[in-house]
């Protein structure tokens, strides 16, 4: 049955601009640092322990991560890590704070395509800062009726934000366990979008049964997803 859309939600990280990637880089460069104490694959692993231990006090972002590295740090080895050290980890953490924001492909163009047409709110958690700063450098900012910059995505992240049209609502994004299970959870449409790069924390089951999910790979087919779902397609 055609529906017309009210709410479009979109992700922000990894699904309108890259981010994991840096995240990547430094966690390379961090094995680099400790390749003395601990094996890449075990740093990796102790390193995500700490990192899903934390947030419950640091959040998500680079910050939090930054910190979890010190924790790991201080951890493999048995607390001997020497200042130099701790410094270019805090060093690592500022160059994560500066990277470039990179746009991903028919980003622009479909949210230009949207606006006006639809209520477009960007969903992001993260630092506060550090994802305004990303929405300011990305340039896209206008095209946004409203931005939610949350500490976590739930269940009721989605009631709060979408209100009164939950079963009137979309929400795109890369990862199933943050963008689209809890959309799905209060009746809104949930659009997955894999990037090749996702954080092993937010990995889940691909919920196929639903017949409010959708899978594409980039945003070019957004549109056309839109026009079927409201009947407008020709």
């Amino acid at each position: 049955m055609a529906q017309h859309l009210h709410t479009i939600g979109f992700d922000a990280d990894d699904t309108l601009w890259q981010n994991e990637q840096f995240f990547r880089m430094t966690e390379a460069h961090f094995a680099e640092l400790l390749a003395d104490h601990a094996e890449t694959d075990r740093l990796t692993e102790r390193l995500l322990e700490a990192e899903k231990r934390n947030l419950g006090h640091y959040g998500f972002g680079i910050k939090g991560f930054t910190l979890s590295m010190i924790e790991t740090a201080i951890e493999v080895t048995d607390g001997k890590v020497d200042a130099q050290t701790i410094a270019k980890i805090l060093a690592a953490g500022r160059e994560m704070l500066r990277h470039p924001v990179e746009t991903l492909p028919y980003v622009g163009d479909t949210l230009e395509a949207l606006a006006g047409r639809h209520r477009l709110v960007l969903i992001t958690k993260g630092d506060l800062f550090d994802q305004e700063r990303k929405l300011a450098a990305s340039g896209l900012g206008d095209h946004f009726d409203a931005v939610e910059i949350v500490s976590d995505k739930s269940a009721a992240t989605y009631r709060r934000v979408f209100a009164d049209h939950c079963a009137d609502a979309m929400m795109i994004g890369n990862s199933l366990k943050s963008d689209i299970l809890p959309a799905l959870e209060v009746g809104s449409w949930g659009v997955y979008v894999p990037h090749a790069l996702t954080w092993t924390y937010e990995h889940a089951d691909k919920p196929e049964m639903n017949p409010r999910y959708r899978e594409m790979t980039d945003l070019s087919g957004l549109g056309p997803l839109i026009q079927e779902i409201e009947g407008t397609k020709r």
